[in-house]
């Protein structure tokens, strides 16, 4: 079997009481989409760079400088890797079959130069344009090309064979379904998907504790806590889509996690149009819901976020100096305030906080809201606190821990409470805030829901605003939410 299996339950199903445990120190995820990109960024250095290289040892020579050589060697490496890309030559299946790809790239690298021969030509340039340079540069180009294309491969091969490019895939039903889809996703390239185990929901007399040598995990429930301790990429549901009830239930505890969860379609008899389809090897699937940022956006997110965050580090330097010395000035203890709060898939994260508090009565956990005048809350705590100069310090785990980012829902701490009672004890689905990674700032936050949560009332409707948020995240939504926040400081009803 191509997929890895995993060691059977010990006893029956109902038996397990704690939480399956996830596999030890899986490999980190590499991302497909940072290749992708490294790799058509390397192509055009590597075309361009060969054309300039060329010009510089035989053109200079030759006729002297001719800035029209830099604007045809970037021209033709930016048209080249839009027609590579065009022929999916930057698919990491492709990556690793360099002969078959290198057929297709040596057509359109003739297509190319042809092209630009006939623009020499026409325009009337070749007697600025030397022969002997694109001769050169059209064979040496694709030979560095191909040289370059044997060695991306085997850089990826080796990324896949310790799986770095698996979708680690949990199966969520049993029974024939089940037995099926994964004999159907065995066909496939083992470097693409890992197959974890299978969940159901349903008791041993009516699911059995293998499937085609994989192990039945446990149920739903147990799904939500194995994929909070190791890493899951995709939930597939072995159901029939006529199942509507029974998988509706199963997403209202699955919507909480950073997951995407598909509905294997290979049984069932209601056909859609092929562009319904999404596929996990040959294997077709109908998308049931997408994690909240794809791997672009959570690239786009992370470059947002240490841009800004050095500038702003750089740009606010004189505040959190300042900051620093009026607080060693004011009372005893350290500078700095460490907390442990619940950050992305509700990982445990340490964030950094200006102390605002006597050292004496610090409360790493939060258990004790902090009220209008606090007795615990020093002169300048209480300055800071109102401006929110506190979280500033939360710039360094931006910029250089990259556990928060500087928009999204605010890390609560563990063993804070409203009313008396946990925030996942009093709002349904609370954790689905945790489905994209904490920020210093939100849409909570400028909407006036930052401070004290001390009701029911307050605590909905903060996490509301957040699920707002992670549902309809955009970039320019992040800039609009940045650009607000220091107007949204003044408001400081709620914090003391």
């Amino acid at each position: 079997m191509s997929l890895y299996s995993v060691n059977p339950p010990h006893g029956a199903e109902e038996e397990r009481k704690p939480p399956p445990q996830g596999d030890a120190a899986p490999q980190s995820a590499y991302s497909r989409i940072m290749l992708v990109l490294s790799a058509q960024a390397f192509d055009f250095a590597l075309i361009a760079g060969t054309g300039l290289a060329l010009y510089q040892a035989h053109v200079i020579k030759q006729i002297g400088s001719q800035p029209i050589y830099l604007l045809l060697a970037l021209g033709v490496a930016l048209i080249s890797v839009i027609a590579f890309n065009m022929l999916q030559s930057y698919r990491v299946p492709a990556m690793r079959r360099p002969i078959s790809q290198l057929f297709r790239m040596s057509g359109a690298w003739a297509v190319i130069f042809a092209a630009l021969i006939a623009v020499v030509f026409f325009a009337r340039l070749d007697y600025v344009i030397s022969r002997f340079w694109l001769v050169s540069w059209f064979l040496i180009g694709f030979n560095a090309l191909a040289i370059s294309r044997f060695g991306l491969a085997a850089v990826v091969d080796r990324l896949a064979a310790s799986g770095r490019f698996q979708k680690r895939v949990v199966v969520v039903g049993g029974g024939e379904l089940a037995r099926d889809l994964i004999r159907d996703l065995a066909k496939g390239d083992p470097a693409e998907v890992r197959l974890l185990g299978v969940f159901d929901d349903r008791g041993v007399a009516r699911s059995p504790v293998m499937v085609e040598g994989f192990a039945k995990l446990g149920n739903v429930d147990d799904l939500v806590e194995y994929a909070r301790q190791t890493r899951v990429d995709l939930a597939v549901f072995a159901l029939p889509i006529t199942a509507e009830q029974r998988i509706l239930q199963m997403l209202r505890k699955l919507w909480v996690l950073p997951i995407d969860v598909r509905l294997a379609a290979h049984a069932n008899r209601i056909r859609f149009r092929p562009r319904s389809y999404s596929y996990l090897g040959a294997t077709p699937m109908l998308d049931v819901f997408d994690k909240p940022l794809g791997d672009r956006d959570v690239l786009v997110k992370m470059a947002l976020d240490k841009a800004i965050g050095v500038l702003a580090l750089v740009a606010l330097s004189p505040i959190l100096a300042l900051t620093a010395l009026a607080i060693r000035l004011d009372s005893k203890g350290p500078i700095l305030f460490k907390q442990k709060r619940y950050g992305f898939n509700n990982e445990l994260v340490e964030i950094y906080k200006f102390r605002s508090m006597y050292a004496d009565q610090l409360d790493a956990s939060a258990s004790r809201l902090v009220t209008r005048d606090d007795p615990r809350v020093t002169r300048v705590g209480r300055f800071i606190r109102k401006t929110s100069i506190d979280e500033l310090p939360q710039l360094f785990n931006v910029v250089f821990k990259g556990d928060l980012s500087l928009v999204g829902p605010r890390p609560h701490a563990i063993h804070a409470k409203a009313a008396n009672r946990k925030y996942d004890e009093v709002v349904d689905g609370y954790f689905a805030r945790h489905r994209v990674k904490p920020g210093i700032t939100g849409w909570a936050q400028i909407h006036g829901w930052r401070g004290e949560t001390d009701t029911q009332e307050k605590i909905q409707a903060r996490v509301d605003h957040d699920l707002y948020y992670i549902e309809n995240w955009s970039l320019w939504l992040d800039l609009y939410i940045l650009a607000v926040t220091p107007a949204s400081l003044l408001k400081t009803q709620n914090a003391y």
